[in-house]
């Protein structure tokens, strides 16, 4: 029996079903950190799907994905005006309407993955199982680049690290997992109606649609025993230091000593090999650090046998100066730098989109004029170990963050989350850190000015962290690993090809029917 005959369902028509469908966005976002109910979006999918396949055209279908949207995005990233409007000095009214907009551009994506699954013609099962977690995982993947980006909140992310799909990770990446929740859902979705149309006990369980979850979720399980990276020599001794210098004085001539104590304070009671500061610890250019400042720290870092890595504003002198978002290392290795290569607009450089101008007008923001560093640059060679340097908001890509592997044997993340408050998005990004350990086989060294510091094993697992606005450090252990991942060696390709071919594949099928009718 066909989905259309099934009968109708409270709320699934009319404005009901545009605010049904932006309850499933809202309730979609405690599937994410910090309340981990991974589950949810199986549910929330699965009453989407349905909503869309039951939409009588595709504009319709398009609507109830723009409401599904702007439930998810003004409940998960809301955030974002705490930075315009605590910290960028916005006016609250135009905070909130920045906010709006910003979320409603969000919603785009899963508003053109509706539509597109109800244009494509197909029947019932292939819409929903192949079609929709096609469409909805390709416009997560385009929302991770178009305007340089913004992956948050990929649906695959949610399912880090305890969901029993997670062995995908090393395989598929993030939205591979978006692909195979999105399927799950759909096929749910599938069977769902069939499910209630015959009660008839086990019969029910018949549907080729159970035998596929069981399968999905079976292999999952079973893939998250294979180690697909091997130790690399002895652990290591680390310790990351969080400063928790609040944002509105960061950055104000007269706190800089304050920074500078607090971080060189917690450096010396430090006997770690590898001592990791957070993104800007040091909130003056590097040519304007005290040179005896930096050598302290070397000099500890030497006696240690190790290395202090940190954050710094770098400043290149020429015509014009350039200015760069870096991490310095000093200490028994040779000094090195890495360079911040994808910027935030408007948090590391003002884009220069005229149709949005009037942010960059109403906005105050120091450090915000950024250069952009070279795409490919080597691991840092400190403590022993190679290691992956990624600075903030670069490890919410991870097709960026597989450029220095398998090369490297460690990834470190160096983050000021203090833009966001106390909100969602750091433990939000802490799990998309959890998803880079997940894909590339390798621990994740996670230091913040105010937190979530962590350590995170190569299965994704914090193994410790440090409390939120506190001032403090973390001492542990990592493990270096060498080899490479399925992700690594491929990145995003299988997950593209896959979603290129549930959408190509239903709709050149739907041409070649056509035209033999005709």
């Amino acid at each position: 029996m066909s989905l259309e005959r099934a009968a109708p369902w409270p709320l699934a028509t009319g404005a009901g079903a545009l605010l049904l469908s932006s309850a499933l966005g809202g309730a979609c976002v405690l599937a994410f950190a910090p309340f981990g109910l991974y589950f949810v979006p199986l549910l929330s999918l699965t009453l989407l799907a349905s909503l869309v396949e039951r939409a009588a055209r595709a504009r319709r279908a398009a609507a109830l994905g723009l409401a599904f949207g702007l439930g998810y995005f003004l409940t998960g990233v809301s955030w974002i005006y705490v930075s315009l409007h605590d910290f960028g000095g916005m006016a609250m009214p135009l905070a909130a309407f920045a906010t709006l907009f910003f979320c409603t551009y969000l919603s785009l994506f899963p508003a053109a993955a509706a539509g597109l699954t109800k244009a494509i013609p197909a029947n019932p099962g292939v819409r929903l199982g192949v079609v929709f977690p096609a469409a909805w995982t390709a416009m997560e993947w385009a929302r991770g680049w178009v305007f340089t980006g913004f992956p948050w909140l990929a649906v695959g992310y949610s399912q880090a690290p305890a969901s029993p799909l997670v062995g995908y990770a090393p395989i598929v990446g993030a939205f591979g997992l978006s692909l195979i929740v999105a399927a799950c859902a759909g096929l749910l979705a599938w069977w769902a109606p069939w499910a209630r149309l015959r009660p008839q006990g086990w019969r029910m369980m018949l549907h080729p649609a159970v035998g596929l979850l069981v399968a999905v979720a079976g292999v999952g399980a079973g893939l998250q025993r294979v180690a697909w990276t091997v130790p690399a020599g002895e652990r290591i001794s680390v310790t990351l230091v969080q400063g928790n210098i609040k944002q509105d004085i960061k950055w104000r001539p007269e706190f800089v000593r304050e920074s500078l104590d607090t971080y060189l304070k917690y450096t010396l009671a430090s006997q770690s090999r590898l001592i990791v500061l957070p993104e800007t610890a040091l909130p003056l250019f590097n040519v304007d650090v005290p040179r005896d400042y930096l050598d302290l720290l070397a000099r500890h870092a030497r006696a240690n046998d190790g290395d202090i890595v940190l954050g710094v504003p770098e400043l290149v002198a020429g015509e014009p100066p350039r200015f760069y978002n870096s991490v310095m290392s000093y200490g028994t290795s040779p000094s090195q730098t890495y360079r911040k290569v994808h910027l935030v607009p408007f948090g590391d450089y003002f884009p220069r989109w005229g149709f949005i101008s009037w942010i960059m007008n109403a906005l105050d923001i120091p450090m915000s004029d950024f250069s952009r560093g070279e795409a490919y640059q080597q691991p840092m060679t400190v403590a022993g170990q190679e290691v992956a340097v990624n600075i903030c908001y670069e490890d919410v890509f991870g097709e960026e963050i597989i450029r220095q592997l398998p090369k490297a044997t460690l990834l470190a993340n160096f983050t000021n989350d203090a833009w966001w408050g106390d909100s969602f998005a750091s433990a939000q990004h802490t799990q998309m850190s959890q998803m880079r350990s997940l894909e590339t086989g390798r621990y994740m060294l996670r230091a913040t000015n105010t937190g979530l510091t962590a350590i995170i094993d190569e299965r994704g697992r914090i193994r410790a962290s440090a409390p939120q606005f506190v001032a403090t450090v973390l001492h542990g252990t990592a493990q270096g690993f060498n080899g490479s991942t399925p992700y690594v060696r491929w990145g995003n390709l299988p997950f593209l090809a896959l979603a290129a071919a549930g959408l190509a594949g239903p709709w050149a099928w739907a041409r070649l029917r056509q035209r033999a009718l005709n």
